[in-house]
């Protein structure tokens, strides 16, 4: 498995929904958008036009979305989720004591889990991604926190992420 900041891993369910979703976002979100935006252009003077305004802005966040989803389908690594081994991966569920308090959550991308897990979900790339990835169960280290506090942090259990 790719080991890059850029490299996103999703197992073939996370694949597929983004994959449906973006087909929507092209399709007929896009259709729908413009012409909301056609209706709101034949109301006249678009200064004052709050549906227009309203209809721009959603079109910026559909395409931004496009956007986003393009770039993590495009650099997705897609499998089985890794098989816990003792070891903080990309894409397993760790248990941590952070500042002392256990803390269970994915490591990876928010967008492995789907919308209806009640998991969290920490980026690779976080302070605290960073500071466990690679970790073995029972190590401890410490992380600087945005306010830059250093937190301590001790890897209690890693297990296979099951979705």
């Amino acid at each position: 498995m790719p080991d890059t900041a850029a490299t996103t891993w999703l197992t073939q369910e996370s694949y597929d929904r983004l994959s449906a979703e973006l087909a929507e976002l092209e399709g007929p979100a896009r259709l729908d958008i413009a012409k909301k935006i056609e209706m709101a252009r034949d109301e006249g003077d678009l200064k004052e036009n709050g549906g227009y305004h309203a209809a721009k802005d959603e079109q910026g966040k559909i395409e931004a979305r496009i956007r986003q989803l393009t770039q993590l389908l495009r650099q997705a690594t897609v499998g089985e989720p890794p098989a816990a081994s003792g070891v903080v991966e990309i894409g397993t569920v760790v248990t941590a004591k952070i500042a002392g308090d256990p803390t269970t959550f994915l490591l990876g991308s928010r967008e492995i889990a789907d919308d209806s897990s009640d998991l969290d979900v920490y980026p690779a790339t976080s302070a605290l991604g960073e500071a466990i990835l690679g970790l073995k169960v029972g190590e401890k280290t410490t992380y600087t926190a945005p306010s830059g506090k250093e937190i301590a942090v001790e890897v209690v259990k890693v297990e296979t992420y099951r979705g």
